[in-house]
């Protein structure tokens, strides 16, 4: 089980989280959904301390941390317990598909080249990219580049994966392969928080559904209820585009 505890966090007077609370069950899939701005990916990144929140714990692999007052070991712990799935990908351009995924391997799991590569092609064939290994990132379409950030996520095996809007900046022919790979970890039972504005792939993957919106969790409960019948006013207003295209399929 992860535990987040009354996360605040602000840029400058602007108040972008006010103290959120969620949990995320061992092998549940966690979809956060809302308008832009709400503050859906700086719950993410204040998770793994890409952002440092003001107030909030955070409970993972059997410890609790104070996320205004960590140490450099915490920091350490926390990201090697957090896989994170970007929206730009964040490749090195200067490494292959391989080189990106042993490289973390290596450094920050102590793996040798040999295991660091075995491992990296099982993931790069999960994500169907097996033959564009040696392939560097500027060779990939952005689907594929997502894919193996992917891959390299789940290569390190962490307690929980964060997926900040991972098909954000896709073309649209390219969204469904890095859905249906989710979909597929989905199934996996590993554990996710997914920030995505793709509803449709929230009904269908999520087990449990948050919509923030100015800082807070407005609602949130089974994917069905909160995106099919959602009972604040916020959420219905921000559910008024799409109600008419989302279908629930038992």
């Amino acid at each position: 089980m992860v535990k987040v505890r009354n996360l605040r966090k602000s840029f400058g007077k602007k108040l972008i989280l006010d103290g959120i609370n969620f949990d995320v069950p061992e092998g549940s899939t966690i979809a956060i959904i809302g308008p832009s701005g709400s503050g859906k990916s700086t719950a993410l990144r204040c998770m793994n301390l890409l952002e440092r929140p003001e107030e909030g714990t955070l409970q993972i692999a059997g410890k609790t941390y104070d996320l205004a007052r960590v140490s450099s070991k915490d920091i350490h712990e926390i990201r090697r317990a957090t896989g994170m799935v970007f929206q730009n990908f964040s490749l090195y351009e200067n490494k292959t598909a391989l080189e990106n995924i042993t490289l973390p391997l290596i450094k920050a799991r102590g793996y040798s080249k040999e295991e660091a590569t075995k491992t990296a092609l099982e993931y790069l064939r999960q994500v169907g990219l097996e033959d564009w290994q040696n392939h560097y990132p500027a060779q990939l379409s952005g689907g594929q580049a997502q894919r193996v950030g992917i891959a390299r996520a789940l290569a390190l095996k962490p307690e929980i994966i964060l997926f900040d809007e991972p098909t954000s900046a896709l073309d649209p022919e390219r969204v469904q392969d890095v859905l249906e790979i989710i979909r597929e970890i989905s199934k996996e039972r590993i554990t996710s928080v997914i920030v995505t504005h793709e509803l449709q792939f929230a009904l269908d993957v999520a087990d449990y559904v948050i919509f923030m919106a100015d800082g807070n969790i407005v609602e949130e409960g089974a994917p069905k209820d909160v995106l099919l019948t959602p009972k604040n006013e916020r959420t219905v207003q921000f559910l008024g585009h799409f109600a008419d295209k989302l279908e629930y399929v038992i």
